[in-house]
């Protein structure tokens, strides 16, 4: 993730607006160390940005023996630090100021208490023919401990200032100029602020003179490979405090930062656009997928695994089924199907009433057993998976996260769902009220076939004459017999093919169910699921947004 690049400025509080909201959706999701540093960051350049915004603060940071003092000697025109050839003799910050006014909350905050007030504020004056502007700002010139000294004070001292200065002069000597420590620990991590940091070769009277350019060369480039530009500011200058060399040229151009006024603004706008750039990386390379449709009904599929909805399909067909025969069945045996319980009332599924809360509503479904946790939990992964993949590792694993919030209450949530699903299995089909009306009909034939012969059975019983029962052509059985059988025969041929015909819809209505509890367990997953995870990715969009403000490259 990197920021976007963009043909227009944009200012230093859009920068810090970004960077703030950067930190805020960040907190939780990347490491806190980080965040902490951007956090550092922000109060930094609140409280610089409430301070003078007319003074320009200018720190002189060296090694022992650098001769920083007598250089700050220089730079100022008054002996105001003390100096030595051979040991440190700055123990505390020391401040030379050009215009006092608005300076003392600055250097209250920059915790200076030794403040010299050397001149009135600086100005310069650009013209082009006869028109010609002045521009007018402040400056606090720092005097600080050597960052090598023996004292851990003084070095405290200088790992805070370099971090609050507004512009950083390193102060080196032609024997230490290559020293480690300085490049390492302090100019290297500042390497970012080349538009406003200084690189000054003190002592350069020491050297002969044909020597002086290609000492300037070697720390030219060790500068570049700590990462300052290698011309601007930061390019490498000689001069000496003891001779005066090149001394004007250094405060010449410490006043015209000054009086420009916008050292501290750039200062702060590379510190924003570091930690940015940090937050980035901490981030990671890469942009989620994002929510798919194929994700989608993967997470539904295996979720509706988990939830045992073949069985309640199956319950469904079973049910439909028993009822079915009820209808169809053969009259004489349908009370057997009453002491049958209806499969679905055994799962309490449709059970409850309109008026009932389905919130509190549950059904009989056994709880999920090892497998169907499994299922469910490898469906939940799965799906934050899909939907991670091409982020960074700290996204995929909040999104992760947020896909897995609820799976303390997913369980239940499935069963509601189940529960909820409106099946219309008590609805009778149409073909069974046929077979319902040729049962009755077959049960009448049978029943008045059966009294004809009962009949017949009490007038010979009792020896009352009757005329034989008629016949028909081509049968040996008479019409009350042959009605017994007929209707027998066709009540048994109706329920046969009612089961026959009860069976293939129950597959039907077994498949309708499955798709109207998938349906419902896809409204629970994305009650449960999506919404969390898109929350998610909604921040990741934000967080993107806002570490690209914050990061702006200027053209």
């Amino acid at each position: 993730m990197s920021p976007r690049s963009r043909d227009q400025d944009v200012s230093l509080s859009d920068r810090i607006s970004g960077l703030a909201q950067a930190v805020e959706v960040a907190e939780g999701r990347l490491d806190a160390e980080v965040i902490q540093g951007a956090r550092e960051t922000l109060e930094r350049a609140a409280q610089r940005r409430a301070l003078s915004a007319d003074h320009t603060v200018v720190g002189f940071f060296g090694a022992t023996g650098s001769g920083k003092s007598s250089l700050f000697n220089a730079v100022v025109g008054q002996d105001l630090a003390r100096s030595a050839a051979r040991r440190p003799t700055t123990s505390a910050p020391l401040a030379a100021i050009w215009g006092d006014e608005g300076s003392q909350p600055l250097l209250d905050w920059l915790d200076v208490a030794d403040r010299r007030v050397v001149g009135p504020a600086l100005s310069t004056s650009t013209g082009r023919g006869r028109k010609a502007s002045t521009t007018s700002g402040g400056l606090v010139l720092l005097d600080l401990p050597d960052f090598d000294s023996v004292t851990r004070e003084h070095r405290q001292i200088v790992q805070r200032m370099v971090g609050l200065v507004d512009v950083v002069v390193w102060v080196v000597d032609p024997q230490k100029y290559a020293d480690a420590v300085l490049h390492q620990d302090f100019v290297q991590p500042l390497a970012r602020h080349g538009a406003v940091t200084m690189v000054v070769l003190n002592q350069a009277d020491r050297l002969d003179e044909r020597d002086v350019p290609s000492v300037l060369a070697s720390l030219t480039e060790l500068v570049a490979q700590d990462g300052l530009p290698a011309t601007g500011p930061s390019a490498p200058v000689a001069v000496s405090a003891l001779t005066g060399q090149g001394v004007p040229q250094l405060r010449d151009r410490i006043h015209a930062v000054a009086a420009q006024r916008a050292a501290a603004g750039q200062r702060l706008e590379a510190d924003v656009i570091h930690s940015a750039g940090e937050l980035a990386r901490a981030a990671g390379e890469g942009d989620p997928r994002g929510i798919t449709k194929d994700a989608s009904e993967r997470l539904t599929a295996g979720l509706a695994r988990a939830a045992g909805i073949d069985l309640v399909a199956d319950a469904a067909a079973r049910s439909y089924r028993l009822r079915a025969g009820r209808h169809t069945g053969w009259i004489a045996t349908r009370w057997l199907t009453r002491l049958r319980k209806d499969p679905l009332k055994r799962l309490h599924i449709e059970s409850h009433d309109k008026h009932s809360d389905p919130g509190v509503h549950r059904t009989s479904l056994p709880p999920m057993n090892a497998s169907q946790k499994a299922a469910a939990d490898s469906a939940v992964r799965g799906f934050a998976d899909d939907v991670s993949q091409g982020a960074g590792e700290p996204w995929r694993r909040s999104i992760r996260g947020a896909a897995r919030s609820d799976e303390q209450r997913l369980p239940d949530a499935l069963d509601q769902a189940v529960a909820r699903t409106k099946f219309s299995a008590r609805g009778a089909s149409w073909w069974w009220i046929v077979f319902d009306v040729l049962q009755w009909f077959a049960m009448l034939v049978t029943v008045l076939g059966l009294l004809w012969l009962l009949g017949l059975f009490l007038a010979e019983y009792f020896q009352i004459p009757l005329p034989p029962p008629p016949m028909v052509e081509g049968f040996p059985l008479p019409v009350p017999t042959l009605m017994v059988l007929a209707g027998v025969v066709l009540a048994l041929f109706l329920a046969l093919t009612g089961a026959v015909i009860a069976s293939l819809a129950s597959r039907v209505r077994a498949s309708r169910v499955r798709r109207r509890l998938q349906r419902s367990v896809r409204t629970t997953a994305e009650e449960t699921i999506h919404v969390p995870v898109e929350h998610e990715l909604a921040a990741h969009r934000e967080f993107t947004e806002a570490v690209a403000r914050a990061g702006l490259t200027r053209r």
